[in-house]
């Protein structure tokens, strides 16, 4: 009987024990260790009593003075039974053993991850770039033999790759940043087939506002864009859509305006790019030009007049972005070499040597060689009637009988043959009659397919009416700034 006793007292023990360790209801706990001391007293020894309270003391001061970190509780009951029937039922804590402790056990493992950077610079590859980050070539292998592994063998200078090691050193994650909307992401995952990596590709969409702008010419098309805060790629596709009709080396003058209506793009906040230019107008020597987006059906996008008309034209004005024009189109001018008279039946086009050099329209290369006079030298007929010359290159890239596209670089500017300098020299023949390329009239554009016609006015008439609008609010904060100006003085 006294074993029994004995027995019972020291299941109640560790049970209670166990309690001391897991609760946090510090009343509950007194009031358990109260119990299980009277009935030490009553069945046990006075040794045995006072074993009991004597541990009980040393349990609850370890309880009071040990660091205790909040954690999600799941409650069960446990149930102490002693001889004589009593039953004490107390709340304990178990959640160091439920699901949600393990995803906590993971996340903690997470967090503990240590993060490196590496910025991808010239001539790295990821072998380099593991090196660099003390990890070996066994990882490499490791992330380059899953199927997504191929946006990784075409890093460019300037992206970014985050590497997540552990306290140990073993790489857990691989983020690789292509650009701020897009990235891929590489976790490391339990082996199942040899796969240890498994690979995300993220996409972000950016929230797209769209921006007035609008300025007086006052020197060049740069510097005015500039002041009216135009982001640089903005002024440049400005200049590419009316470049068709507008010179922007010659025609530009004092006074010439511009308005345009482009995207902004923003993520969580923050403006990370611009967009296309939506809308837009150029006044130009007191002529209008006006341009709208429009996107067809099979998805491509292109800039047309508002009636309809394609702004890209069927030839370039000039071959060239180009610094000035060094000798004009003139039938009686003094050769700078022969020094007699001889017709210049083109435009010279002064540039830094190498400048790349277009086709002018689309057509077929007829000829592409060189000789004493004109230096290396190409020729494209265009259809029937067109044919374009270009002079005095320092390299060609195309060859005869291949066919080219508009805006396609063809070679680069140079200084062969007979020349003082480097230049282009450039020759326009409509039925074997040379023409001055700065005035000749070109072909028209091809207007909207009829297909595609409500379409194309449906998307493109609330474009024009906003650009309208901003104009028409812009003129009139002029007019009333004028106006309080007059007054000041």
């Amino acid at each position: 009987m006294p074993q029994n006793r004995y027995h019972n007292a020291k299941q109640a023990y560790s049970i209670l024990s166990y309690k001391i360790f897991t609760s946090k209801v510090c009343a509950t706990v007194s009031l358990i260790y109260f119990k299980a001391y009277a009935a030490a007293l009553v069945y046990l020894k006075a040794y045995a009593a006072a074993l009991t309270y004597a541990v009980a003391i040393l349990a609850m001061i370890f309880y009071f003075s040990a660091e205790r970190t909040p954690i999600k509780r799941i409650e069960k009951d446990i149930v102490v039974s002693f001889d004589n029937g009593e039953k004490i039922k107390a709340a304990s804590d178990v959640s160091a053993f439920s699901s949600s402790s393990l995803e906590s056990s993971s996340d903690s493992s997470v967090e503990h991850l240590i993060w490196k950077d590496q910025i991808i610079k010239h001539g790295d590859n990821l072998s380099i770039i593991f090196q660099r980050s003390s990890l070996s070539a066994k990882d490499v292998l490791d992330l380059t033999s899953i199927p997504l592994s191929e946006p990784l063998l075409a890093v460019q200078p300037g992206q970014k790759i985050q590497f997540a090691l552990s306290p140990e050193g073993e790489l857990i994650q691989l983020r690789y940043i292509k650009s701020k909307l897009e990235s891929y992401l590489y976790v490391k995952t339990d082996q199942i087939e040899g796969v240890k990596f498994t690979g995300k590709h993220i996409i972000l969409s950016p929230e797209i506002i769209s921006t007035y702008r609008d300025a007086i010419i006052e020197g060049s098309l740069f510097l005015s864009g500039e002041r009216a805060r135009l982001p640089y790629g903005v002024i440049m596709e400005l200049a590419n859509i009316f470049g068709w009709d507008i010179d922007f080396a010659l025609d530009i003058r004092k006074g010439d305006s511009f308005s345009v209506l482009y995207e902004e793009k923003f993520l969580n906040g923050e403006k990370i790019d611009e967009g296309h230019i939506l809308a837009a107008e150029f006044v130009n020597q007191g002529r209008s030009f006006r341009a709208v987006r429009y996107l067809s059906v099979d998805g491509s996008a292109k800039y047309y007049t508002p009636e309809g008309y394609d702004m890209r034209k069927t030839f370039l004005r000039a071959p060239l972005d180009f610094t000035r024009i060094s000798s004009s189109f003139n039938l009686k001018r003094q050769h700078p070499i022969h020094k007699k008279i001889i017709a210049h039946r083109g435009v010279d086009y002064a540039a830094p040597r190498g400048t790349p050099i277009l086709a002018a329209g689309d057509g077929k290369i007829i000829a592409s060689s060189y000789n004493k006079a004109n230096g290396n030298y190409i020729f494209i007929q265009h259809g029937q009637e067109v044919i374009t010359k270009y002079l005095h290159l320092q390299k060609r890239k195309v060859k005869k009988g291949q066919k080219v596209s508009q805006r396609q670089i063809i070679g680069t500017l140079g200084s062969t043959g007979y020349s003082t300098g480097p230049h282009l020299h450039y020759e326009f023949l409509i039925n074997g009659v040379h023409k001055n390329p700065r005035t000749v009239a070109l072909p028209q554009a091809n207007p909207i397919k009829n297909s595609e016609r409500v379409r194309f006015e449906q998307l493109t008439k609330p474009l024009v009416a906003q650009l309208k609008s901003h104009q028409k609010t812009s003129k009139l904060a002029m007019i009333l700034s004028s106006k309080k100006q007059k007054s000041n003085n």
